[in-house]
């Protein structure tokens, strides 16, 4: 058995839409980045892979790379869900917490875990979601970006 943490964060700008988890959430501004910008699937896919020592999210999806322009982190989870698979590595659990002021979350956050275990192929129970706020302290707390931390659980076969 193997741990590994991932960490992302974006800020909050105008003119994008939302993305947590898979999950597109009405909100008057999103999170800014190459992709959908997805810091909770971000931050599961550098857990990952990080558990595994294969890198990190940089190493196989660059923001260079117009390819990967405005694409779902879904669809990038499920391809490390294929990387994972060829080094004989599989997913024991996922936990996370999304660290944002605004929106809630807490309505959503099963179906975040449905949409990270559907693309890892996993049961939805080995996957947790939770939210916090920094009690309106700092850059997250004054609503201007929002932050993930995951930790992963993996076993080579």
């Amino acid at each position: 058995m193997r741990a590994g943490i991932g960490f992302d964060i974006h800020p909050l700008v105008e003119g994008r839409r939302l993305v947590l988890g898979g999950v597109t959430l009405k909100f008057e501004r999103g999170l800014q980045g190459h992709s959908d910008a997805d810091v909770l699937v971000h931050a599961v896919i550098d857990a990952l892979l990080g558990a595994s020592a294969l890198g990190d999210i940089g190493k196989y999806f660059p923001d260079t790379d117009p390819q990967y322009k405005d694409i779902s982190s879904i669809v990038l989870l499920e391809r490390i869900r294929n990387i994972l698979n060829d080094n004989r590595v599989t997913v024991e659990n996922i936990d996370t917490t999304i660290i944002c002021e605004k929106p809630r979350l807490a309505a959503h956050t099963q179906q975040m875990c449905r949409n990270i275990a559907k693309a890892l192929e996993i049961n939805e129970r080995q996957v947790s979601v939770k939210a916090s706020t920094t009690k309106g302290m700092g850059l997250i707390g004054n609503g201007e970006g929002i932050a993930t931390i995951a930790v992963a659980l993996v076993k080579k076969f």
